[in-house]
């Protein structure tokens, strides 16, 4: 027995897909909290909760990439809440930001916030606390909005992933009908697919534009209209790629204009040749500068290569286009292509091919995009993005295993095309039959100006002969009809096209979670920094002096070589004036001992202007140097400055002020 599609089928298909889509944003959005940050706070000075003697002059953070910052981007509190920085925030050194203090600060527990926009466009807040001479009570119990939270985060996160699902299906259906189908630019629904995924992504990026200030600074929805705070998006890195976005947006309308008007209008031969290739050519630039305004402000722009990283996240983009957009185009082929013109076997065929390739560009692009935000196996299971990177692995096997069924109900498909064409053209032919002589006659007449019919007078004898032509005329329409509507079912019966459409339908319904993964992963911080947060947060990245009168300290590097991270700790006994012993251990990210080429300390009292007085540590072991009888002349506030070198040519010096004697 051969199943049908019937409409109301196709209808329910396509609205359960509908609702998926709507049910995995809601259930992101519902869940979303702030959104996860992508420069993460590695050191400060003074660290979280030590206690110093004396009022230092200012505050420093220092960040796991270079950040942006405004006026209000660093506070300090006093115990009662009040500001005692002097001045702006400014870069003293790398990816260290300080601002200054106001000078005779009183003893109490003081409080730092930090609200910045990391270098991939995701906001950064938080806070912490230090005290002078002894803790007290404090205050301050709120730092404010939370830095891309709250209703306008969860806004952002939404267009964020309506600009994805409207490049994709934008860039993907348009490559469909130029590299699959060209027949189906003349199709309607293929033409609202398109225009609706433009309209999508125009609408999208005006949203992220205007919600760009307030996500990044106050949180506040009122805030969305603010001039000033939109006039300042315009001069980042973000709201110029928006805006180049847009620019781009306008290219593309007049590429669908070309596509869906003058293309569909020309025949067959060299110049309709010479327009597909100037619409192939012209696309691929347009999609590519589009992917591009991503790439230049995301993930791919700061970490490791850079250069080699945004031109393999434009390439994962198109890649990703290509697909899931080819096949959100086939799916709507399959099911709202007229019976006139149904998508032909070949077309099938040929985008089967297209998505082949798209996977294994994804595949190779992925691989590279997972070892630079990773960095080691440990952060598949360790890290929050490696986790999703493993549910975004195994939904894309999911989908290449259908794309697999797919792939060959369309070989089945393509091996029937042959025979239901015969089928058609032998079912249509008793119809021709039935309908000649008379019937074609009677249609004649009927189609005839009325000037050249014979005058009523004339055929008043005739009225028998004209109500049988009439009838035979509208025996020829309905039979028409009922021809046209046979081989619409013909083609919706058919167990091959039915198939493909099952598959197609599930391969659209994974790729819908997929995408909503994808949004999330650019939303989390990568792995890389994560792992470096945690090394640095893992133990004091300040002096910490325990009751034996030991001082330890703890501070990540980074030599920007092959294998440059860790982390170096300087053990100091009894941190006092005169000889002490002097222990340093390299460690990598993962807490494994590091063994490094070299390693220099020395100790500098500005206060002074005693130092730099040079150590240079014995090789004991892997990742462990020592040096005894090291003098310290005096007690102060001194900077221990430490030289790690990971090969030839990498080596980096990291320092921290420390209280001794």
């Amino acid at each position: 027995m051969t199943r049908t599609i019937t409409p109301t089928r196709q209808r329910g298909s396509l609205r359960t897909l509908v609702l998926l889509l709507l049910a995995v944003a809601g259930a992101l959005l519902a869940g979303a909290g702030p959104a996860s940050a992508h420069a993460a706070l590695t050191g400060s000075d003074p660290a979280q909760g030590v206690v110093v003697r004396q009022a230092p002059s200012q505050v420093s953070l220092t960040f796991s990439e270079k950040v942006a910052t405004n006026d209000d981007s660093l506070r300090v509190l006093d115990p009662r809440g009040k500001p005692v920085q002097t001045g702006k925030p400014a870069n003293v050194s790398g990816t260290t930001y300080a601002v200054r203090l106001k000078s005779g600060l009183g003893k109490g527990t003081y409080t730092v916030t930090y609200q910045i926009v990391s270098a991939d466009s995701h906001p950064v807040s938080g806070a912490y606390t230090f005290s002078i001479g002894a803790p007290s009570q404090t205050v301050v119990s709120d730092t404010g909005p939370v830095a891309g939270g709250g209703l306008v985060g969860a806004l952002y996160a939404f267009g964020r992933y309506a600009s994805y699902a409207g490049f994709i299906v934008l860039a993907g259906g348009a490559a469909f009908v130029l590299a699959c189908w060209q027949r189906g630019a003349g199709v309607r629904a293929l033409q609202r697919l398109v225009v609706g995924g433009w309209l999508t992504l125009t609408a999208a990026t005006l949203w992220l534009l205007l919600l760009r200030g307030s996500y990044t600074t106050s949180g506040k929805l009122a805030d969305v209209f603010d001039l000033g705070l939109l006039g300042q998006v315009l001069q980042t890195k973000t709201g110029a790629a928006l805006v180049s976005r847009l620019l781009l947006l306008a290219a593309a309308a007049l590429f669908i204009a070309v596509l869906f008007g003058a293309f569909t209008k020309r025949e067959e031969g060299a110049e309709k040749r010479d327009l597909t290739f100037g619409l192939a050519v012209g696309g691929v630039v347009v999609a590519a500068g589009l992917a591009t305004s991503w790439a230049m402000a995301e993930h791919a722009s700061v970490g490791l290569q850079p250069g080699i990283a945004m031109p393999v996240d434009v390439v994962h983009l198109l890649a990703v286009a290509a697909w899931l957009g080819g096949l959100t185009a086939l799916l709507v082929a399959l099911y709202r292509a007229p019976a006139e013109t149904p998508v032909e076997a070949t077309a099938v065929r040929r985008f089967s091919r297209v998505a082949f390739g798209s996977v294994v560009a994804l595949v190779a692009t992925g691989t590279y995009q997972s070892w630079r935000q990773l960095g080691s196996w440990s952060a598949f299971t360790d890290t929050r993005y490696g986790q999703l990177l493993l549910v975004k692995i195994g939904l894309v096997a999911v989908l290449v295993g259908i794309a697999s069924v797919s792939r060959r109900w369309t070989g089945r498909l393509t091996d029937d095309a042959g025979a239901v064409a015969v089928t058609g053209e032998a079912e249509r032919q008793p119809a021709k039959t039935s309908v000649s002589g008379k019937a074609k006659k009677a249609v004649a007449v009927a189609e005839q100006p009325e000037k050249k019919r014979a005058p009523a007078s004339k055929t008043a004898g005739k009225n028998s002969g004209t109500g049988d032509t009439a009838r035979a005329a509208q025996l020829a329409r309905q039979r028409a009809a009922m021809d046209t509507a046979r081989q619409k079912r013909l083609r919706d019966g058919d167990a091959n096209r039915f198939g493909l459409r099952r598959s197609v339908l599930a391969e659209a319904g994974v790729a819908v979670v997929l995408l909503a993964v994808t949004t999330w992963l650019t939303q989390t911080e990568p792995g890389r920094t994560e792992l470096d947060a945690k090394a640095a947060t893992s133990s004091s990245s300040s002096a910490t002096a325990p009751s034996n009168g030991a001082l330890t300290l703890d501070m990540p590097f980074d030599t920007g070589g092959t294998d440059g991270k860790g982390v170096v700790s300087i053990d100091l006994d009894p941190a006092r004036v005169g000889g002490n012993e002097m222990h340093v251990y390299v460690q990598r990210p993962n807490g494994r001992a590091f063994d490094i080429p070299e390693v220099k300390v020395e100790f500098t009292l500005e206060a002074k202007k005693i130092g730099p007085l040079p150590v240079t540590p014995d090789h004991i072991t892997t990742g462990h140097w020592s040096a005894s009888g090291v003098q310290i002349p005096m007690a102060g506030d001194w900077k221990i400055a430490v030289t790690v070198r990971t090969s030839d040519i990498d080596q980096v010096t990291v320092s921290k002020n420390a209280q001794i004697g």
